[in-house]
């Protein structure tokens, strides 16, 4: 993002501020539009959320006020009051897409079928994509890139986001000729794969999260699904299905760690294969690349710049401020036709789906952050070849067709999807697209 506040700052001084619009004005939303209210620029021109209210707070949180803000009940509303220069709240997300001002969309909202349609209708729309929800982005994130492409606009994931902050990681490793062998982030949350949004609710509502989300995180579903995202972003795979999870000391010293750690398992480490993505409990907050280099000067040079003796070296970003971050994303791709961070053509991982619990035939099970299943990771051709049933298609009117035990990981033969949903459609579509399992 090197002179993007230059880009910004000559944006405001010529009066051509990006409009965004934002679906979701929950925990990320709301961060995400307060800071872009605080920027040169850039403006959260319109925000959509299922409670208005939540929308018209989040421009209160960075001191908008009271008669700046509109809330629209029509698009026509929405439109007369975002040339007025006001800030537009919502509760029909259909106005994000269909906004005249509007250059990009950002889906803030982590519910994988509200994505799909944020996006394909943004896209349509010939507008600028920003894909804050992962979840969406695992399941059809190819899909929406060839949508992109076919409307001459940029489909992307976000800066900030562990996988989009590991990106610049992997970039700048990569440009310079080292080989990436692990990409990864560590573990904000201890594992915990039985919790539930009742088990986790009195921490959640002390932090100010949804029970969802913080389940989510604890259960380790949204950390497979960032992983998800790596590996469709680069090619590198998970060396296991779940990943290893070493445990390393905090900060510094788990990173000097990592170099060993992360040898192959004849030389004393952990892994099968190199070209691996992985998570570690212990470095956290932050996200990492392990490299390595077969140039004895570069090893040397790298050594003397206190990286470590080698042969593994390991860069490492103490940090990832996720939604404050996604502002950028929003402005390379506007300004600089550049994404972030997208899927290659075609899936290289699959977030998978596990049981959290006991299943029985005819019990009706939830998605991400519930009390019956939890997300994993494994390669696409794993998941293609058993059948394997991606965590984005997993929603509230799915049913099992056999009893299952708790860790099964669930195939299609075990469950009735919800056929229904935009994105189950969109991911057949996909699966069509690059002859893999046709739901």
């Amino acid at each position: 993002m090197l002179n993007m506040q230059t880009k910004l700052e000559q944006r405001e001084k010529e009066g051509k501020i990006i409009r965004t619009g934002i679906v979701g004005a929950g925990q990320m939303g709301r961060g995400m539009i307060t800071q872009m209210v605080l920027m040169k620029g850039i403006t959260p021109a319109i925000v959509s959320d299922i409670k208005v209210e939540n929308a018209v707070n989040a421009f209160k949180y960075a001191g908008v006020t009271d008669e700046e803000i509109v809330v629209a009940k029509t698009l026509e509303e929405a439109n007369a009051a975002m040339k007025e220069g006001k800030y537009v709240a919502c509760a029909d997300a259909d106005f994000i897409s269909h906004a005249d001002l509007v250059e990009c969309a950002i889906d803030a909202t982590g519910v994988p079928d509200v994505g799909a349609k944020v996006a394909t209708d943004a896209l349509n729309n010939k507008k600028h994509v920003v894909m804050l929800n992962v979840e969406t982005d695992v399941v059809i994130g190819p899909y929406l890139k060839k949508l992109a492409e076919e409307n001459g606009v940029i489909y992307t994931g976000s800066a900030g986001d562990e996988p989009g902050a590991v990106m610049e990681l992997y970039c700048f490793a990569t440009a310079m000729g080292l080989k990436v062998e692990v990409m990864g982030k560590g573990k904000n949350n201890k594992i915990d794969y039985d919790c539930n949004p009742d088990t986790v609710l009195e921490e959640a509502t002390r932090r100010k999260m949804s029970p969802k989300m913080l389940c989510a995180f604890k259960d380790g579903t949204k950390t497979m699904v960032e992983m998800t995202a790596m590996c469709n972003y680069t090619g590198l795979v998970p060396d296991v299905i779940g990943g290893h999870g070493p445990k390393t000391s905090p900060g510094t010293e788990g990173i000097k760690e990592l170099n060993e750690v992360f040898k192959l398992k004849k030389d004393g480490g952990i892994f099968d294969k190199h070209g691996v993505v992985e998570y570690v409990d212990g470095v956290a907050p932050g996200v990492f690349v392990t490299v390595s280099t077969d140039n004895e000067e570069i090893a040397y040079q790298l050594a003397y710049h206190s990286m470590g003796p080698g042969p593994l070296w390991t860069l490492y970003r103490p940090y990832h401020l996720c939604n404050l971050e996604t502002p950028l994303t929003v402005a390379k791709a506007v300004i600089d036709g550049e994404v972030t961070c997208v899927a290659k053509d075609g899936l290289v991982a699959e977030c998978i789906t596990r049981a959290k619990i006991d299943l029985k035939a005819g019990q009706t099970i939830d998605g991400i952050g519930g009390f019956t299943t939890h997300g994993s990771i494994c390669t696409a051709a794993e998941a293609n070849e058993k059948g394997y049933v991606p965590y984005g298609l997993i929603t509230n009117k799915a049913v099992m067709k056999k009893d299952v035990k708790k860790g099964t990981l669930i195939t299609y033969d075990m469950v009735e999807l919800d056929k229904s949903t935009l994105i189950y459609k969109l991911r057949k579509e996909q699966d069509a697209m690059y002859g893999r399992h046709v739901l």
